[in-house]
């Protein structure tokens, strides 16, 4: 828990808080570690009420559809936070979140956090902002899997990555390949269209493909290509 009051003050709804303040967050808190896969929210379950930080890793956030298929929503990483719906009404999630790797997360339960902002209601504002932004970046993803054809909505995913955990050199970006039904799941589109798609990419010299790894050679030029 060392580290937490440092942690806290990289979080958008802790930022403008001062020292005593984080401190006492601090203490309401706790630590907890999952391994990769682990799930950490059900939508099904009512257990899970409060506010997770990610201190460490990354986490996806999911929904299943009517046949059941797994859809990602977000993928979130460090200094993010999630389950705050179900903190302000006390209802069940309204998602799944898995660990994508080996995660850890401060957690701060419901009870705790409604003492929190009892006195602090700058807090709730902070929050409510935050789910304003989740929403547009919701209606966002929404339009683009509506409108955007399958090369479109896998390079959409491949942006997402990149942008939460790439590793970027001299304009090019080095991501991390997840399992493909990870990138169809969030293209929302199967496999196949995936392994098609890079490949196709490939050919065009837009991404190299190396074992487990993308490489983006010219990530802005990337960007702009399928704005």
């Amino acid at each position: 828990m060392a580290e937490s009051k440092i942690i806290l003050k990289y979080v958008p709804i802790f930022s403008e808080l001062d020292e005593n303040i984080l401190g006492r967050i601090e203490e309401l808190g706790v630590t907890r570690s999952y391994k990769k896969d682990m799930v950490i929210m059900d939508e099904n379950n009512d257990n899970a009420s409060g506010l997770f930080i990610i201190t460490k890793g990354s986490v996806k956030v999911t929904r299943n559809d009517t046949e059941g298929r797994e859809i990602i929503l977000s993928i979130l990483g460090d200094y993010e936070y999630f389950g705050e719906m179900s903190l302000l009404d006390g209802e069940n999630p309204s998602a799944n979140v898995a660990a994508m790797e080996d995660t850890e997360l401060f957690y701060l339960g419901r009870e705790q956090f409604m003492q929190l902002i009892e006195y602090n209601p700058k807090i709730t504002y902070a929050l409510l902002e935050g789910l304003i932004k989740r929403l547009r970046a919701a209606d966002d993803k929404i339009k683009s899997l509506s409108l955007l054809k399958a090369e479109g909505k896998i390079v959409s995913a491949i942006i997402q990555l990149a942008e939460l955990s790439g590793i970027m050199k001299q304009g090019l970006v080095e991501v991390d390949l997840p399992f493909q039904h990870d990138i169809a799941n969030i293209a929302g589109t199967s496999r196949e269209t995936v392994s098609r798609v890079l490949h196709s990419l490939e050919k065009k010299g837009l991404i190299q493909l190396d074992g487990s790894k993308i490489r983006i050679p010219d990530y802005n030029d990337f960007k702009k290509s399928f704005s």
